[in-house]
């Protein structure tokens, strides 16, 4: 499975942990220019913008890790536009969701409030 497989199938599965989970999915892949939030959903009246970092393997370290500064103000950036153009007006919650995928097994971590909107 090449990266952009594994990519798809780490959100295909967020998905699926997210609406178990009680969460409403909005929509996947929103894009802004070069840019993309990968799942933006809604629970307990807050607006959940979900990035998804899957690998297959920890040689270079947790998923999440890769969720860097700079990758924290593109997200909040395309948040800002998504929250303008839908006219949404509520709090907002940024989270991570690092997936571990290989053929031996999956190891999924929800991580709520992963980063603040502090540019």
């Amino acid at each position: 499975m090449n990266h952009i497989e594994l990519g798809r199938r780490g959100e295909t599965i967020a998905t699926n942990q997210l609406i178990t989970n009680g969460y409403k999915v909005i929509c996947r892949n929103y894009r802004v220019k070069n840019a993309e939030i990968d799942i933006v959903c809604t629970k307990d009246k807050k607006l959940i913008i979900v990035e998804v970092k899957t690998r297959n393997s920890t040689i270079f370290g947790e998923p999440y890790l890769a969720v860097t500064r700079s990758k924290q103000r593109q997200i909040i950036r395309v948040a800002n536009k998504f929250i303008e153009e839908k006219d949404i007006n509520l709090e907002v919650r940024f989270d991570v969701i690092s997936i571990i995928l290989n053929k031996n097994a999956m190891r999924l971590e929800h991580i709520e409030d992963a980063f603040y909107p502090l540019v």
